[in-house]
Protein backbone atom coordinates (compact mmCIF):
# COMPACT_ATOMS: atom_id res chain seq x y z
CA UNK A 1 0.00 0.00 0.00
CA UNK A 2 1.39 3.62 -0.20
CA UNK A 3 0.83 6.09 1.72
CA UNK A 4 -0.71 8.71 -0.57
CA UNK A 5 -3.77 10.68 0.65
CA UNK A 6 -6.03 11.10 -2.02
CA UNK A 7 -8.21 13.46 0.69
CA UNK A 8 -5.51 16.28 0.68
CA UNK A 9 -6.01 19.76 -0.41
CA UNK A 10 -4.05 19.31 -3.65
CA UNK A 11 -6.44 16.14 -4.74
CA UNK A 12 -9.78 17.76 -3.34
CA UNK A 13 -8.56 20.76 -6.26
CA UNK A 14 -7.88 18.18 -8.86
CA UNK A 15 -11.48 17.52 -8.34
CA UNK A 16 -13.05 20.33 -7.91
CA UNK A 17 -11.14 21.57 -11.21
CA UNK A 18 -12.91 17.89 -13.20
CA UNK A 19 -16.40 18.91 -11.55
CA UNK A 20 -16.12 22.58 -13.12
CA UNK A 21 -14.94 21.23 -16.50
CA UNK A 22 -17.09 18.67 -17.33
CA UNK A 23 -19.93 20.51 -16.96
CA UNK A 24 -18.53 23.25 -19.42
CA UNK A 25 -17.50 20.74 -22.16
CA UNK A 26 -21.14 19.34 -21.84
CA UNK A 27 -22.62 22.99 -22.21
CA UNK A 28 -19.83 24.13 -25.09
CA UNK A 29 -20.44 20.61 -26.61
CA UNK A 30 -24.54 21.34 -26.62
CA UNK A 31 -23.43 24.97 -28.08
CA UNK A 32 -21.75 23.36 -31.93
CA UNK A 33 -24.18 23.92 -34.44
CA UNK A 34 -23.38 24.56 -38.15
CA UNK A 35 -23.67 28.85 -38.20
CA UNK A 36 -22.06 28.49 -34.70
CA UNK A 37 -18.65 31.08 -34.19
CA UNK A 38 -15.25 29.45 -33.20
CA UNK A 39 -14.61 32.46 -31.23
CA UNK A 40 -17.57 32.88 -29.41
CA UNK A 41 -17.65 29.50 -28.28
CA UNK A 42 -14.17 29.56 -27.26
CA UNK A 43 -14.81 32.60 -25.03
CA UNK A 44 -18.11 31.92 -23.66
CA UNK A 45 -16.41 28.68 -22.42
CA UNK A 46 -13.57 30.57 -21.13
CA UNK A 47 -15.81 32.82 -19.20
CA UNK A 48 -17.94 29.70 -18.22
CA UNK A 49 -14.80 28.54 -16.55
CA UNK A 50 -14.14 31.87 -14.50
CA UNK A 51 -17.94 31.88 -13.39
CA UNK A 52 -17.92 28.42 -12.04
CA UNK A 53 -14.60 29.89 -9.83
CA UNK A 54 -12.00 27.64 -12.15
CA UNK A 55 -9.52 28.97 -14.45
CA UNK A 56 -8.81 27.94 -18.07
CA UNK A 57 -5.61 25.74 -17.81
CA UNK A 58 -5.24 26.42 -21.78
CA UNK A 59 -6.69 28.15 -24.70
CA UNK A 60 -10.43 26.03 -25.60
CA UNK A 61 -8.76 24.06 -28.53
CA UNK A 62 -11.20 23.59 -31.71
CA UNK A 63 -9.98 21.37 -34.09
CA UNK A 64 -12.34 20.69 -37.16
CA UNK A 65 -11.92 17.89 -39.90
CA UNK A 66 -7.75 17.27 -40.45
CA UNK A 67 -6.92 18.86 -36.81
CA UNK A 68 -6.15 17.32 -34.20
CA UNK A 69 -4.55 19.85 -31.32
CA UNK A 70 -3.56 23.45 -30.54
CA UNK A 71 -6.16 25.11 -33.02
CA UNK A 72 -7.56 27.96 -30.87
CA UNK A 73 -9.31 30.97 -32.61
CA UNK A 74 -7.47 34.03 -33.06
CA UNK A 75 -8.63 37.38 -31.36
CA UNK A 76 -10.71 38.53 -34.85
CA UNK A 77 -11.42 35.04 -35.89
CA UNK A 78 -15.01 35.01 -37.75
CA UNK A 79 -14.27 31.03 -38.92
CA UNK A 80 -18.06 29.18 -37.94
CA UNK A 81 -18.54 25.42 -37.92
CA UNK A 82 -19.85 23.69 -40.87
CA UNK A 83 -20.90 19.81 -41.37
CA UNK A 84 -17.76 18.82 -40.48
CA UNK A 85 -16.17 16.44 -37.46
CA UNK A 86 -15.42 19.04 -34.31
CA UNK A 87 -13.14 18.41 -31.45
CA UNK A 88 -12.99 20.41 -27.96
CA UNK A 89 -10.33 20.21 -26.26
CA UNK A 90 -10.81 22.18 -22.56
CA UNK A 91 -8.84 22.60 -19.61
CA UNK A 92 -9.30 23.67 -16.25
CA UNK A 93 -7.30 24.62 -12.93
CA UNK A 94 -7.90 25.28 -9.81
CA UNK A 95 -4.42 26.87 -7.82
CA UNK A 96 -2.25 25.30 -10.29
CA UNK A 97 -4.10 22.00 -9.90
CA UNK A 98 -5.70 20.76 -13.02
CA UNK A 99 -8.12 18.55 -15.43
CA UNK A 100 -8.33 18.42 -19.27
CA UNK A 101 -10.84 16.52 -21.02
CA UNK A 102 -11.93 16.36 -24.78
CA UNK A 103 -14.98 15.35 -27.05
CA UNK A 104 -15.63 14.79 -30.51
CA UNK A 105 -19.03 16.58 -31.63
CA UNK A 106 -19.86 15.13 -34.98
CA UNK A 107 -21.74 16.84 -37.71
CA UNK A 108 -19.67 15.35 -40.34
CA UNK A 109 -22.01 12.50 -40.58
CA UNK A 110 -18.64 10.47 -39.32
CA UNK A 111 -20.28 9.03 -36.25
CA UNK A 112 -18.85 5.83 -35.95
CA UNK A 113 -15.35 7.43 -35.83
CA UNK A 114 -16.41 9.55 -33.23
CA UNK A 115 -17.35 6.62 -31.42
CA UNK A 116 -13.93 4.70 -31.75
CA UNK A 117 -11.94 6.90 -29.40
CA UNK A 118 -14.58 7.07 -26.68
CA UNK A 119 -15.10 3.42 -26.59
CA UNK A 120 -11.02 3.49 -26.52
CA UNK A 121 -11.09 5.41 -23.84
CA UNK A 122 -13.56 3.51 -21.67
CA UNK A 123 -11.34 0.36 -22.79
CA UNK A 124 -8.15 1.99 -21.20
CA UNK A 125 -10.03 3.59 -18.19
CA UNK A 126 -11.13 -0.14 -16.81
CA UNK A 127 -7.62 -1.27 -16.74
CA UNK A 128 -6.25 1.47 -14.38
CA UNK A 129 -5.18 0.64 -11.06
CA UNK A 130 -1.71 1.14 -9.60
CA UNK A 131 1.20 -1.28 -11.27
CA UNK A 132 -0.71 -1.10 -14.77
CA UNK A 133 1.78 -0.42 -17.41
CA UNK A 134 1.24 2.28 -19.12
CA UNK A 135 1.71 0.01 -22.85
CA UNK A 136 -1.12 -1.75 -21.74
CA UNK A 137 -3.39 1.10 -22.11
CA UNK A 138 -1.84 1.84 -25.13
CA UNK A 139 -2.66 -1.80 -26.29
CA UNK A 140 -6.06 -1.85 -25.02
CA UNK A 141 -6.74 2.19 -26.94
CA UNK A 142 -5.47 0.49 -30.35
CA UNK A 143 -6.99 -2.68 -30.49
CA UNK A 144 -10.68 -0.65 -29.95
CA UNK A 145 -9.66 1.59 -32.46
CA UNK A 146 -8.47 -1.10 -34.90
CA UNK A 147 -11.52 -3.17 -34.48
CA UNK A 148 -13.44 -0.12 -35.63
CA UNK A 149 -11.55 0.01 -38.82
CA UNK A 150 -9.24 3.40 -38.17
CA UNK A 151 -5.71 4.39 -36.78
CA UNK A 152 -4.94 5.54 -33.78
CA UNK A 153 -3.20 9.08 -33.86
CA UNK A 154 0.76 7.13 -32.90
CA UNK A 155 2.43 10.38 -32.39
CA UNK A 156 -0.08 12.04 -29.72
CA UNK A 157 -0.33 10.65 -26.18
CA UNK A 158 -2.42 10.99 -22.90
CA UNK A 159 -0.07 12.30 -20.49
CA UNK A 160 0.65 13.16 -16.56
CA UNK A 161 -0.91 16.39 -15.05
CA UNK A 162 1.27 18.42 -12.82
CA UNK A 163 1.28 21.69 -10.82
CA UNK A 164 1.32 24.24 -13.19
CA UNK A 165 2.26 21.55 -15.59
CA UNK A 166 0.08 20.67 -18.37
CA UNK A 167 2.06 18.08 -20.06
CA UNK A 168 4.36 15.81 -17.44
CA UNK A 169 5.78 12.01 -16.93
CA UNK A 170 3.96 9.75 -17.46
CA UNK A 171 3.19 9.65 -21.52
CA UNK A 172 0.11 7.11 -22.17
CA UNK A 173 0.43 6.01 -26.00
CA UNK A 174 -2.32 5.27 -28.31
CA UNK A 175 -0.97 2.10 -29.45
CA UNK A 176 0.96 -1.23 -27.63
CA UNK A 177 4.53 -0.20 -26.85
CA UNK A 178 7.46 -1.98 -25.80
CA UNK A 179 8.60 0.79 -23.27
CA UNK A 180 6.21 1.59 -20.91
CA UNK A 181 6.24 2.78 -17.40
CA UNK A 182 3.48 1.21 -13.84
CA UNK A 183 1.06 3.72 -12.78
CA UNK A 184 1.19 4.41 -9.12
CA UNK A 185 -1.72 5.35 -6.42
CA UNK A 186 -1.74 8.87 -6.55
CA UNK A 187 -1.10 9.72 -10.18
CA UNK A 188 -2.93 12.31 -11.79
CA UNK A 189 -3.56 11.34 -15.75
CA UNK A 190 -5.05 12.61 -18.80
CA UNK A 191 -5.59 9.76 -21.53
CA UNK A 192 -6.64 11.24 -24.60
CA UNK A 193 -7.03 8.41 -27.77
CA UNK A 194 -7.45 9.93 -31.04
CA UNK A 195 -8.75 8.12 -33.96
CA UNK A 196 -8.36 8.68 -37.27
CA UNK A 197 -9.47 7.52 -41.21
CA UNK A 198 -5.99 8.88 -42.35
CA UNK A 199 -2.38 7.68 -41.56
CA UNK A 200 -2.08 8.60 -38.26
CA UNK A 201 0.73 10.42 -37.77
CA UNK A 202 0.13 14.21 -37.25
CA UNK A 203 2.24 17.14 -39.15
CA UNK A 204 2.82 20.61 -37.90
CA UNK A 205 1.11 23.22 -39.85
CA UNK A 206 2.05 26.98 -39.44
CA UNK A 207 -0.34 27.82 -37.80
CA UNK A 208 0.42 29.53 -33.74
CA UNK A 209 -2.35 30.65 -31.78
CA UNK A 210 -1.12 29.76 -28.40
CA UNK A 211 2.26 29.55 -26.42
CA UNK A 212 3.77 28.64 -23.26
CA UNK A 213 6.62 30.31 -20.90
CA UNK A 214 9.77 28.84 -22.03
CA UNK A 215 12.33 30.84 -19.53
CA UNK A 216 12.24 34.04 -18.30
CA UNK A 217 14.64 36.76 -19.53
CA UNK A 218 15.59 39.89 -19.41
CA UNK A 219 13.63 41.95 -22.51
CA UNK A 220 14.09 45.36 -24.29
CA UNK A 221 11.66 45.72 -26.04
CA UNK A 222 8.92 47.20 -24.38
CA UNK A 223 6.31 45.89 -25.92
CA UNK A 224 7.27 42.21 -25.27
CA UNK A 225 7.96 43.25 -21.55
CA UNK A 226 5.02 44.16 -21.10
CA UNK A 227 3.37 40.76 -22.14
CA UNK A 228 6.07 38.84 -20.56
CA UNK A 229 4.66 40.29 -17.52
CA UNK A 230 1.30 39.30 -18.03
CA UNK A 231 2.37 35.96 -18.88
CA UNK A 232 4.34 35.48 -15.63
CA UNK A 233 2.01 36.66 -13.60
CA UNK A 234 -1.32 35.14 -14.98
CA UNK A 235 -0.01 32.17 -16.72
CA UNK A 236 3.08 30.88 -15.44
CA UNK A 237 4.06 28.27 -17.35
CA UNK A 238 0.65 27.09 -18.48
CA UNK A 239 -0.45 27.56 -22.27
CA UNK A 240 -1.78 30.96 -23.51
CA UNK A 241 -3.82 32.22 -26.57
CA UNK A 242 -2.23 35.51 -28.47
CA UNK A 243 -5.97 36.66 -28.19
CA UNK A 244 -5.65 36.97 -23.99
CA UNK A 245 -2.54 39.56 -24.24
CA UNK A 246 -3.67 42.87 -23.03
CA UNK A 247 -1.68 44.13 -25.93
CA UNK A 248 -3.09 45.96 -29.24
CA UNK A 249 0.31 44.50 -30.76
CA UNK A 250 0.92 40.90 -29.14
CA UNK A 251 1.33 39.06 -32.31
CA UNK A 252 4.51 40.91 -32.93
CA UNK A 253 5.73 41.34 -29.19
CA UNK A 254 5.01 36.93 -28.58
CA UNK A 255 7.00 36.39 -32.15
CA UNK A 256 10.31 38.96 -31.05
CA UNK A 257 9.72 36.77 -27.54
CA UNK A 258 9.72 33.73 -29.62
CA UNK A 259 12.94 34.84 -31.36
CA UNK A 260 14.71 35.15 -27.64
CA UNK A 261 13.80 32.05 -26.56
CA UNK A 262 11.57 33.03 -23.89
CA UNK A 263 8.14 31.77 -25.08
CA UNK A 264 7.76 28.63 -27.23
CA UNK A 265 4.99 28.62 -29.66
CA UNK A 266 2.31 25.20 -30.53
CA UNK A 267 1.67 25.06 -33.90
CA UNK A 268 -1.69 23.32 -35.23
CA UNK A 269 -1.18 19.48 -35.33
CA UNK A 270 -3.18 17.68 -38.40
CA UNK A 271 -3.84 14.67 -40.52
CA UNK A 272 -3.28 14.79 -44.39
CA UNK A 273 -5.92 17.00 -45.80
CA UNK A 274 -8.74 15.07 -46.84
CA UNK A 275 -8.80 13.08 -43.61
CA UNK A 276 -9.89 13.27 -40.27
CA UNK A 277 -9.55 13.25 -36.67
CA UNK A 278 -11.75 12.17 -33.55
CA UNK A 279 -10.67 12.44 -30.05
CA UNK A 280 -11.93 11.94 -26.46
CA UNK A 281 -10.39 12.65 -23.27
CA UNK A 282 -10.72 12.25 -19.33
CA UNK A 283 -8.71 13.45 -16.46
CA UNK A 284 -8.39 10.21 -13.80
CA UNK A 285 -7.07 9.82 -10.53
CA UNK A 286 -5.07 6.73 -9.88
CA UNK A 287 -6.53 5.19 -6.99
CA UNK A 288 -5.44 2.42 -4.61
CA UNK A 289 -7.91 -0.05 -6.07
CA UNK A 290 -8.86 1.43 -9.63
CA UNK A 291 -8.87 4.83 -11.38
CA UNK A 292 -11.44 7.97 -10.47
CA UNK A 293 -12.38 9.99 -13.47
CA UNK A 294 -13.00 13.32 -12.56
CA UNK A 295 -14.00 14.82 -15.78
CA UNK A 296 -17.09 12.71 -15.99
CA UNK A 297 -20.08 14.10 -16.66
CA UNK A 298 -22.20 14.58 -13.23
Amino acid sequence: MSDVDLESEQYEKCREAGEILAEVRDEAADRVEVGASHLELAEWAEDRIRELGGKPAFPVNISIDEEAAHATPSVDDEETFGEEMINLDIGVHVDGWLADTAVTVDLSGNSELAEAPAEALDAAIDLIEPGVETGELGAAIEEVIDGYGYNPVVNLTGHGLGHWEQHTTPNIPNRAVAQSVELEAGDVVAIEPFATDGGGKVQEGSDEEIWALEHEGSVRDRNARQVLEQVTEEFKTLPFATRWVDNSRASMALRRLQRQDVVHGYPVLKEEDGFLVSQKEHTVIVTEDGAEVTTRSR
